[in-house]
């Protein structure tokens, strides 16, 4: 059953891709046009390389929403400096999300499943817990996605996409795939400073506050 249930998932998900490749091809040529003119310096696709299937690397694409202003010394300025006006509203109307359509047609992603995570962000899980999470087809949108105003670290990010995996099937992901046209078409997406922090601020704020602790321990001593 659950062989059938990931064929059709597979079916489903090249069939959509190749629809939306062509219906939303002109929307994402003119946010290319907006991105290129707002911040010539750079291309307006963006690539990096994400942990997928099986926990094997492979390269993602979005477009850019940040510029790539950088410091004296070369390095690249905060996200809330270089994310302008026009990378909020192409966050917002997730036309970020557009090329992400072509990892899904060759069959590194799928629309719906555990957002692709950097290999650094994979740290709060144990192996095994690294193992599950990667038995699925990264996805665009997933269970942690639509709740993502709900978390505030990336562990409890991880646990959403435990769960996920955990529960999965074909009628999560309808249920998970209309939630997530609600927070398309009623421009839901959680703005980033409600997001969870990045992972190494995260590390770095629990490092801080267990070097406070310890020192806490040795003045009581």
């Amino acid at each position: 059953m659950k062989k059938l249930q990931f064929f059709i998932k597979r079916f489903f998900d090249f069939i959509f891709s190749f629809f939306l490749a062509v219906c939303s091809s002109p929307f994402l040529l003119i946010a290319m046009l907006i991105v290129k003119c707002c911040s010539p310096e750079s291309p307006v696709i963006f690539k990096q390389e994400r942990i997928g299937y099986k926990g094997k690397p492979f390269t993602v694409f979005k477009l850019r929403s940040m510029t790539n202003e950088r410091d004296a010394d070369g390095n690249l300025l905060p996200d809330e400096v270089r994310l302008k006006k026009w990378g909020k509203i192409i966050r917002k109307t997730n036309l970020d999300e557009i090329p992400q359509i072509f990892n899904i047609l060759i069959g590194q992603m799928s629309f719906i499943g555990p957002r692709p995570l950097l290999a650094k962000e994979m740290v709060v899980m144990n192996a095994d817990e690294q193992a599950k999470r990667q038995s699925l087809l990264p996805g665009i949108s997933g269970w942690e996605a639509i709740n993502e105003e709900k978390t505030s670290t990336r562990r409890e990010m991880a646990e959403y996409d435990l769960y996920y995996v955990d529960h999965w099937s074909l009628l999560m992901d309808t249920k998970i795939f209309f939630m997530t046209i609600f927070l398309i078409f009623g421009f839901g997406r959680p703005d980033d400073s409600v997001r969870a922090p990045k992972i190494e601020y995260e590390i770095a704020a629990e490092a801080e506050a267990k070097e406070e602790t310890e020192t806490k321990e040795v003045t009581k001593q």
